[in-house]
């Protein structure tokens, strides 16, 4: 039985920055043993619920536009880039099934903060700090991160000490105050930015980092080793079992 997980096309309007940024996506989770259905940005909001009925997991990966900063009630700042409608209802219906039926979620980028925004948490619209978080697609190492112990995130990736890593990086916002029930679990030693959340909750794996992990699959261990968790996560997850009421004699 293949792994089936759910990823929306990352932009509903701009077909090349989809064309360029979709394979790296597709190709990890194939890498990593699943198979990804591509969730299109077009259909009916009951169509694209019917259609997650066949899958394990959701992916929410990176795009190129910016969460509304009136879905966290602020003002759009002059930094902010524009909002994607369609991506945004997209996310939240994958997001609502995921965490109704408890599936495996994993963010990326600009997925991790419409993962952050659903769960009511913030957002700074735009970085200004002394690290270069958006230094171009090609630079596999642009800043380390720090992992926190004892994360679920500490577990995938088994940093040395001090319990840091070396990541890619091409994000110009970031997480401000974290959503319900999402902790850190890692942060730019640099300038404090949050760089990964997790959901508090051991059996429900929702990871989500603010690198590209897909954009170095084959050169990263650890960006390996981020796939593989959640495709096992998906591999084993089973739909929740709801209990039978039984009538009182």
């Amino acid at each position: 039985m293949s792994i089936l997980i759910a990823i929306p096309e990352p932009t509903s309007s701009d077909q090349s920055y989809n064309e360029r940024s979709l394979p790296p996506y597709l190709d990890a989770l194939r890498a990593a043993g699943a198979m990804p259905f591509i969730v299109p940005l077009h259909q009916p909001q009951n169509r694209v619920a019917k259609l997650l009925t066949g899958v394990q997991g959701v992916l929410l990966p990176g795009s190129r536009f910016d969460v509304d900063p009136e879905r966290y009630g602020e003002k759009r700042e002059p930094e902010c880039g524009d909002a994607d409608p369609a991506r945004t209802a997209v996310d939240e219906l994958l997001l609502q099934d995921a965490f109704s039926l408890r599936k495996p979620i994993l963010g990326i980028c600009h997925g991790t903060q419409s993962l952050n925004v659903w769960c009511n948490g913030s957002l700074i619209q735009d970085l200004k700090t002394a690290v270069n978080h958006r230094p171009g697609r090609e630079v596999v190492e642009a800043h380390p991160v720090r992992i926190a112990p004892g994360s679920r995130l500490n577990e995938i990736l088994q940093p040395g000490e001090p319990p840091e890593i070396q990541v890619n990086s091409s994000h110009h916002q970031a997480i401000r105050a974290p959503g319900d029930h999402l902790r850190i679990s890692a942060v730019s030693p640099g300038d404090g930015v949050i760089e990964a959340v997790e959901l508090d909750e051991p059996d429900h794996f929702v990871v989500a980092v603010q690198w590209h992990p897909e954009r170095t699959y084959h050169q990263s261990a650890d960006s390996r080793a981020l796939f593989a968790a959640f495709v096992q996560a998906a591999t084993v997850w089973q739909p929740p079992q709801i209990a039978e009421s039984v009538a009182p004699a």
